[in-house]
């Protein structure tokens, strides 16, 4: 049986679609692909179940997700640590660089003994006595000190320098933090989504499963009922030809006995694809022909499904209602990112520079550097409230997430009511389908005593194969509706023990 709730699979996984754009890299379980089984083996559900979540492609790709989870998780706390690195380079220059444009004279003092100070030496004209003035109307000094222009030229056409600096973040409005927090909860998302795809594909692969299960046993049903078919031929025509019966009753019987072996043919074809299918689910190739534990063997009587439930219990343990929990939590911490844009930060930076040449020794052709120690501090003053926007968006995905949240959790509830509603309506068609197998065993039983004593006709014999037919076909079907039921409930109610066919990979 399938179970119908396409509406509330669509809204949950584009849920799950939000979620995974809220991370900044998701989606590191990976299971190593299992051998396929050999022709002659017999394969348990649980085996198909292991190789379905070993071999998936898309659980692989929520493996490699949680990696990259992690990763971004040690990423982030990296930057409560102080960072260092290097810039280096080269610079060639053109022209050398000079202090003066031509050759300096520096007028120097003498120390006066009368004034017991430092006096510029001037020329004084002998007559007079008084300093003279040159053209430009300076006195003249007596005595100067000659600096040629070479000696202030230095060479600097090839220039290398580099500095090693440390940083240390001390406040950056709570950006850290929450980044921190940011990345712990997409990698607890990024499993969430990953257990949820494994319910998923249990689910599927146990509907593969027991769809084959089923279509061997209508073969085989099949089979039989032609062999029924084939044995009331051979009496008919030997009544024909005994003169009891007529040409009329054995094409009866002839239509019927080729529209079962039509049915049989279709059974087996749909036997084959429903192989097909359950090989390619679980991770090998379409042609493999595996024997299932269930197709050959008696099945006991199905056991009751339990449907009771407490939904509190239900929010627990869902995945994908846990990943939207998750997904709001990573919301919140996205707009405290936001408020950091408002808030100032505050660093702490230390350096050492060096270059050839060096200013630290008379631009000398050597490397030579020095150490600094600062502080770097940023205030946002004014950005025409784009950042107060910004978070006050940011403050509104909240509220979308937790409204989506909240809705999943009504859609969660009819989901299991609807659940717990067909498990019981399976039970019950299975005990009636039991009951009216058994009658018509019986009534199939006393057709053909009946027949063979001459009391009924072809036709009535007919009818009761038809009859037994149909209820065994019906029996197989509430058997494999029970199963069905059982799982889809389990995976509902969260119950499902998802993590046994992977948990050696973690």
């Amino acid at each position: 049986m399938k179970i119908k709730n396409e509406g509330i699979f669509m809204r949950l996984s584009i849920f799950r679609y939000i979620l995974c754009s809220t991370i900044i890299a998701l989606p590191a379980l990976s299971a190593s692909a299992q051998e396929p089984p050999s022709s002659s083996s017999v394969v348990t559900l649980d085996s198909c179940r292991a190789m379905a979540v070993a071999n998936n492609k898309q659980m692989r790709i929520q493996a490699e997700r949680i990696k990259a989870a992690g990763y971004q998780k040690k990423e982030a706390f990296a930057a409560y640590l102080p960072s260092i690195d290097f810039a280096g380079g080269y610079t060639y220059n053109q022209k050398d660089i000079s202090i003066f444009d031509s050759d300096q004279f520096l007028p120097v003092k003498n120390f006066d003994m009368t004034t017991q100070q430092y006096e510029y030496s001037l020329v004084t004209n002998p007559e007079t006595g008084m300093p003279i003035k040159g053209p430009d109307g300076q006195y003249v000094p007596s005595s100067v000190a000659y600096l040629p222009k070479e000696a202030m030229t230095y060479d600097i056409h090839n220039v290398f320098f580099g500095a090693v600096t440390l940083t240390q973040p001390v406040y950056m409005g709570g950006k850290i933090v929450a980044m921190n927090k940011i990345t712990k909860y997409a990698e607890e998302l990024a499993r969430s989504l990953h257990d949820s795809g494994a319910e998923d594909i249990i689910y599927a692969v146990d509907a593969a499963y027991w769809q084959v299960v089923s279509l061997k046993s209508k073969y085989e049903l099949a089979t039989s009922y032609v062999a029924l078919l084939d044995t009331l031929h051979r009496n008919v025509k030997a009544m024909v030809d005994a003169g009891v019966a007529t040409k009329s009753d054995l094409l009866t019987v002839d239509v019927k006995l080729n529209a079962a072996n039509v049915d049989l043919v279709k059974v087996d074809n749909g036997l084959v694809l429903s192989r097909m299918a359950l090989a390619q689910l679980c991770g090998l190739p379409v042609n493999t022909v595996m024997t299932l534990e269930d197709e050959n063997k008696e099945r006991p009587d199905v056991e009751p499904i339990a449907t009771m439930y407490d939904m509190g219990e239900v929010y627990a343990r869902r995945q994908d209602l846990h990943a939207l929990e998750l997904g709001v939590k990573i919301k919140e911490q996205q707009s405290k990112v936001a408020l950091s844009s408002m808030l100032p930060n505050v660093a702490l930076i230390g350096a050492y520079s060096f270059s050839n040449p060096n200013m630290y020794d008379g631009f000398k052709k050597n490397f030579n550097g020095a150490f600094s120690i600062g502080a770097v501090v940023t205030i946002p003053i004014w950005h025409w409230g784009g950042n107060y926007n910004k978070y006050k968006a940011a403050k509104s995905e909240v509220n979308v997430m937790k409204l989506q949240l909240e809705d999943a959790k009504e859609m969660i509830e009819l989901q299991v009511s609807q659940a717990a509603f067909k498990a019981r309506e399976a039970m019950k068609t299975y005990t009636m389908t039991s009951s009216n197998l058994e009658k018509a065993n019986e009534n199939l039983r006393q057709a053909e005593l009946g027949f063979k004593e001459g009391m009924l006709t072809v036709d009535n014999v007919m009818e009761a194969q038809t009859a037994w037919l149909k209820a065994n076909s019906e029996n197989v079907d509430a058997e494999i509706d029970v199963n069905l039921c059982r799982v889809y409930l389990s995976k509902v109610l969260g119950t499902m023990d998802y993590q046994q066919y992977y948990d050696t990979e973690k």
